[in-house]
Protein backbone atom coordinates (compact mmCIF):
# COMPACT_ATOMS: atom_id res chain seq x y z
CA UNK A 1 0.00 0.00 0.00
CA UNK A 2 1.38 3.24 -1.15
CA UNK A 3 2.08 5.54 1.80
CA UNK A 4 2.48 2.93 4.67
CA UNK A 5 5.57 2.49 6.32
CA UNK A 6 4.65 -0.37 8.89
CA UNK A 7 7.90 0.03 10.71
CA UNK A 8 7.42 3.10 12.05
CA UNK A 9 6.20 3.04 15.56
CA UNK A 10 3.45 5.56 16.31
CA UNK A 11 4.32 9.34 18.08
CA UNK A 12 2.32 8.39 21.49
CA UNK A 13 -0.60 7.16 22.44
CA UNK A 14 -2.64 10.31 22.48
CA UNK A 15 -3.29 13.46 19.63
CA UNK A 16 0.44 14.77 19.75
CA UNK A 17 -1.54 17.88 18.79
CA UNK A 18 -3.73 18.16 21.47
CA UNK A 19 -1.15 17.11 24.07
CA UNK A 20 1.14 19.65 22.89
CA UNK A 21 -1.75 22.42 23.04
CA UNK A 22 -1.75 25.18 26.05
CA UNK A 23 -4.30 24.48 26.83
CA UNK A 24 -4.51 20.88 26.26
CA UNK A 25 -7.11 19.67 23.92
CA UNK A 26 -9.26 16.22 24.11
CA UNK A 27 -10.42 13.87 21.70
CA UNK A 28 -12.97 11.62 20.85
CA UNK A 29 -11.28 8.89 18.60
CA UNK A 30 -7.23 8.41 17.16
CA UNK A 31 -5.89 7.90 14.13
CA UNK A 32 -2.21 7.43 13.17
CA UNK A 33 -0.62 8.11 10.07
CA UNK A 34 0.40 5.13 8.29
CA UNK A 35 3.77 6.99 6.90
CA UNK A 36 5.09 8.49 9.95
CA UNK A 37 2.79 7.32 12.93
CA UNK A 38 1.97 10.64 14.05
CA UNK A 39 -0.88 9.90 16.67
CA UNK A 40 -4.31 12.74 15.47
CA UNK A 41 -7.63 12.99 16.57
CA UNK A 42 -10.51 12.14 14.21
CA UNK A 43 -12.85 14.60 12.45
CA UNK A 44 -15.44 13.99 14.94
CA UNK A 45 -13.07 16.07 17.53
CA UNK A 46 -12.62 19.59 18.15
CA UNK A 47 -9.11 19.61 16.67
CA UNK A 48 -9.23 17.25 13.54
CA UNK A 49 -5.53 16.87 14.22
CA UNK A 50 -5.08 13.94 11.75
CA UNK A 51 -6.90 15.21 8.87
CA UNK A 52 -5.12 18.57 9.48
CA UNK A 53 -1.95 16.13 9.63
CA UNK A 54 -2.49 14.75 6.46
CA UNK A 55 -3.01 17.80 4.53
CA UNK A 56 -0.23 19.68 5.94
CA UNK A 57 2.30 16.82 4.83
CA UNK A 58 0.45 15.16 2.05
CA UNK A 59 0.70 11.74 4.21
CA UNK A 60 -2.88 10.20 3.21
CA UNK A 61 -3.39 7.17 4.56
CA UNK A 62 -4.28 6.59 8.37
CA UNK A 63 -5.26 3.33 10.62
CA UNK A 64 -8.01 3.93 13.10
CA UNK A 65 -5.75 3.99 16.50
CA UNK A 66 -9.12 2.26 18.29
CA UNK A 67 -8.92 -1.19 20.27
CA UNK A 68 -10.35 -3.86 17.97
CA UNK A 69 -10.20 -1.27 14.74
CA UNK A 70 -7.91 -2.29 11.96
CA UNK A 71 -9.20 0.00 8.81
CA UNK A 72 -6.99 2.50 7.21
CA UNK A 73 -8.46 5.65 5.43
CA UNK A 74 -7.11 7.48 2.36
CA UNK A 75 -7.76 10.79 2.49
CA UNK A 76 -6.55 11.54 -1.02
CA UNK A 77 -9.28 9.21 -2.37
CA UNK A 78 -11.65 9.06 0.45
CA UNK A 79 -11.76 5.42 0.85
CA UNK A 80 -11.93 3.07 3.49
CA UNK A 81 -9.84 0.00 3.30
CA UNK A 82 -11.38 -2.57 5.86
CA UNK A 83 -7.67 -4.17 6.60
CA UNK A 84 -4.07 -3.13 5.53
CA UNK A 85 -0.49 -4.21 6.20
CA UNK A 86 0.28 -4.60 9.93
CA UNK A 87 1.88 -1.64 11.56
CA UNK A 88 4.53 -1.55 14.23
CA UNK A 89 3.22 -1.92 17.59
CA UNK A 90 1.18 -0.92 19.47
CA UNK A 91 -1.42 -0.92 17.30
CA UNK A 92 -3.87 0.88 20.11
CA UNK A 93 -4.59 3.00 22.97
CA UNK A 94 -3.90 1.87 26.13
CA UNK A 95 -7.39 -0.13 26.93
CA UNK A 96 -7.09 1.75 30.35
CA UNK A 97 -7.13 5.05 27.83
CA UNK A 98 -10.85 6.64 28.25
CA UNK A 99 -12.22 7.51 24.64
CA UNK A 100 -13.43 9.91 24.15
CA UNK A 101 -10.03 11.21 26.62
CA UNK A 102 -8.27 11.89 28.49
CA UNK A 103 -10.60 11.94 31.06
CA UNK A 104 -9.07 14.14 32.51
CA UNK A 105 -9.73 16.83 30.14
CA UNK A 106 -13.35 16.28 28.91
CA UNK A 107 -15.42 19.37 29.12
CA UNK A 108 -19.08 18.80 30.79
CA UNK A 109 -20.38 19.38 27.23
CA UNK A 110 -17.82 17.40 25.52
CA UNK A 111 -20.90 15.43 23.40
CA UNK A 112 -22.02 18.64 22.36
CA UNK A 113 -18.53 19.92 20.85
CA UNK A 114 -18.14 17.08 18.58
CA UNK A 115 -18.53 17.79 14.83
Amino acid sequence: MEGVDPAVAPSGNGCADCDAASPQGWWFHLRRCAQCGHIGCCDSSPGQHASAHAASSGHRIVRSFEPGEEWFWDYAEEVMYERGPELAAPTHHPLTQAAPGPADRLPADWANQLH
